[in-house]
């Protein structure tokens, strides 16, 4: 996909950080854009902000880990454009600073429930809209760059394990789709300057209620020094544009990733010993 101009795109988790980058790029292109988002009141500037661009612009209050809030979400979007050319299924809860053992019952429901069960619901409600029109159309899940590898010191594998699969489900959805005009892509930054390590002030009470999680609080400055969402969302048009289907932002994060294959081939190296040391 191409063309941007007068097409319509849906983004989840945009009232702020990375979504709302996302959809200021695809303003900034000449898309129509519906916002969805839990944080109602951020939803709300953000929806006047986009507004702004020249663009028309829908604001719609959505939890993703609802599967009936994505689909209404997903008919309120089709309602205002009449077609829906590009997806996002952005929203995402952070989980740093938790061994896997000490997180609660609840806390993995909402994990799970936002950042994998979102895209679940964004790729079952976004994609029949994104294939019935018949024209080039894209749809984008964001993972991170701990979809492929777990960092070994900030105790993050719960939320790692759900952008996992994440990159699992966009490589799936990928393969499934390479023969139509909608194409796929995960994207997999490193630190951004969003509020993700706040995430669990918008926590539903189905899930615990809101709250600070001030074991999270050392991302803040991490996060700070990363790079502005707005140039996450223009690296995402250039590459919907150039159809590719991992989005990588921090090249410096090539290191890490190598690492963790290197210790994938070593076992295979060993396997491979294996089966001759003990072949019949």
């Amino acid at each position: 996909m191409r063309e941007f101009k007068g097409k319509s795109a849906i983004v989840t988790g945009a009232a702020s950080g990375i979504g709302l980058g996302i959809a200021r790029a695809f303003a900034a292109a000449g898309m129509n854009v519906a916002l969805a988002d839990i944080e109602e009141d951020a939803l709300a500037r953000a929806h006047a902000e986009i507004k702004r661009l020249g663009v028309r612009a829908i604001a719609l209050v959505t939890d993703v880990s609802e599967r009936a809030s994505v689909f209404e979400a997903a008919a309120a979007a089709e309602r205002e454009f009449g077609k829906l050319h590009v997806a996002v299924n952005n929203a995402g809860v952070s989980m740093h600073n938790q061994r896997l053992a000490e997180i609660a019952p609840r806390d993995w429901d909402w994990l799970i429930g936002v950042n994998l069960y979102g895209v679940i619901h964004g790729i079952q409600a976004f994609l029949p809209l994104l294939t019935k029109h018949g024209e080039e159309a894209h749809l984008v899940n964001t993972a991170s760059i701990a979809g492929l590898q777990v960092n070994p010191d900030m105790h993050s594998a719960g939320y790692a394990m759900t952008k996992y699969g994440v990159v699992a489900l966009s490589e799936g959805l990928h393969n499934e789709l390479k023969e139509t005009k909608v194409g796929v892509s995960v994207l997999c930054p490193a630190a951004v300057d969003t509020l993700i390590y706040r995430s669990a002030r918008n926590r539903p009470d189905r899930f615990g209620g809101a709250t600070e999680r001030t074991s999270e609080l050392f991302l803040k400055d991490l996060l700070a020094a990363g790079w502005q969402p707005d140039r996450i969302g223009a690296r995402v048009v250039d590459a919907i544009r150039s159809g590719e289907l991992f989005i990588f932002t921090h090249s410096q994060t090539r290191d890490w990733v190598e690492a963790r294959h290197e210790r994938l081939m070593d076992a295979f190296d060993r396997a491979e010993a294996w089966e001759k040391a003990h072949s019949a």
